[in-house]
């Protein structure tokens, strides 16, 4: 422990040379973050001009692109700053404000897509009930919820890995995770790994068992329904289906990741599974919802053939 530091710098090693191929790198990543941005904003621009898309799913799929923004705007500005530079120093702060931004996005898009999956529970297994279960009362106290929960629990794994004195400061990664700062530890982490352990429950493993079985719940309704019911529900829940099962692909990549010694994979290979939480779902969330959901995909192209006419 007397060895121990507090690093002014952490060095993001898992960067490979590729010499002046960085700038189309570069190129492609700054094209992926202008369309997650402006696809996302057509999302949250479509549904807060269109009064009759003031319902709880589009609000829910407008939270969905704002955490789009949100948590893209925690990797891409710095990861573009990355490609065109020889070093790879990030500051101690610069590094925990990242952690707190990416994983706080990761764990309210589980709680989003959970509330989701409540949403379209109510509304195809107690339709009677949905009006007075569903109110804008609760949509609120439920959007409140889905943001504070990750917020308090990752502002706690944040102060937890910023009090270790560390023994090195070299992270196997393009950006900042909290998991590999607590490797580079000189002191017991037990504490830090009972907490993140207790978090990762709670935001991925309780939520995804949650939409398992209101997924099973809507399942056992139209086993007994017509087929004109059942095309409606899938109608309205293939894209959240579809949203939760590539964000749990994406999430499991990076969990998984964690577990192995970065050195024994790829690192091409290594950094797309752990780029890929954060930009897959921003950017097929507002294609999936945009162009299934009719409502949403009638009124964007209706916006943006007025826009032409404009121009």
């Amino acid at each position: 422990m007397e060895n121990g530091t507090f690093e002014v710098y952490f060095n993001l090693t898992m960067f490979v040379n590729i010499g002046p191929y960085r700038y189309l790198a570069f190129v492609f990543c700054f094209l992926l973050y202008a369309f997650i941005v402006s696809a996302n904003l057509v999302i949250i621009l479509t549904i807060s001009q269109e009064r009759s898309l003031h319902e709880p799913m589009y609000i829910f799929v407008s939270c969905l692109s704002i955490n789009s923004l949100y948590g893209s705007a925690g990797l891409f500005p710095r990861l573009l700053q990355d490609l065109l530079s020889d070093t790879h120093l990030i500051s101690r702060p610069a590094c925990f404000t990242q952690v707190y931004i990416i994983y706080s996005y990761a764990s309210y898009e589980c709680t989003i897509l959970s509330i989701m999956a409540y949403d379209r529970y109510i509304a195809v297994c107690h339709p009677l009930h949905y009006n007075s279960t569903i109110s804008c009362k609760t949509i609120s106290k439920l959007a409140l919820l889905a943001w504070l929960c990750p917020a308090f629990s990752l502002a706690t794994i944040v102060l937890l890995s910023v009090r270790l004195p560390l023994c090195g400061n070299e992270i196997k990664k393009v950006f900042c995770a909290p998991w590999f700062v607590v490797r580079l530890s000189c002191i017991d982490t037990t504490l830090n790994n009972v907490v993140g352990m207790l978090v990762t429950v709670s935001t991925i493993f309780l939520p995804l068992f949650y939409v398992l079985y209101t997924y099973l719940q809507i399942y056992l309704v139209c086993s007994k329904s017509s087929s004109e019911f059942k095309g409606k529900v899938l109608q309205k829940c293939l894209p959240h289906i579809v949203t939760y099962v590539i964000y749990c692909i994406t999430a499991f990549s990076d969990i998984a990741l964690s577990r192995f010694n970065p050195n024994e994979l790829n690192p091409i290979v290594a950094t797309i599974l752990s780029l890929e939480f954060v930009v897959i779902p921003p950017i097929l969330n507002p294609l999936v919802y945009g162009l299934k959901l009719p409502e949403i995909r009638r009124h964007i192209f209706r916006m943006l053939s007025w826009s032409k006419s404009i121009i």
